[in-house]
């Protein structure tokens, strides 16, 4: 019989899913995001930063991704945040306007988001796009 002497380093759940680039899968996304928040336990507001978020994100790769692609979104959470993935093919380079107001809200409602976009990718037919973001929990009111 072994004993746990200590909890590992790094103590995370992932859950991913891939839904067609379409603005119909829109609720699916909302609706895993809000799920993994939940069980993850994190607080009600700190679930609504992340559905917004995710929305916005998975909204604006829809709008751009290539036809016939589809969006991956991966959601990471430990004891101390959650960091949500959402990955597609677009169509252009400039998917998001990191100086417009949308960019605005994502950044005041997370702890951190960064976009990538890499080359265009003939095969793929478009620009492999990445948005990742975290959103920090909350201090736990004890009272």
């Amino acid at each position: 019989m072994s004993e746990w002497l200590s909890k590992p380093v790094a103590d995370t759940s992932t859950v991913g899913i891939r839904v067609p680039a379409d603005l119909g899968q829109l609720t699916m996304l909302r609706a895993l995001a809000e799920t993994v928040a939940l069980i993850a336990d994190f607080a009600l507001d700190e679930v609504t930063d992340i559905r917004v978020a995710l929305d916005e994100v998975a909204t604006g790769l829809i709008v751009a991704a290539a036809p016939g692609s589809c969006v991956d979104c991966d959601f990471d959470f430990d004891d101390e945040q959650m960091s949500v993935r959402v990955s597609a093919v677009t169509v252009d380079d400039e998917t998001f306007d990191e100086d417009g107001f949308g960019w605005h809200v994502l950044q005041t409602i997370t702890e951190t988001i960064r976009a990538q976009r890499r080359p265009f990718d003939a095969l793929a037919g478009g620009y492999p796009t990445v948005i990742e973001f975290s959103r920090l929990r909350g201090e736990v009111d004890d009272g």
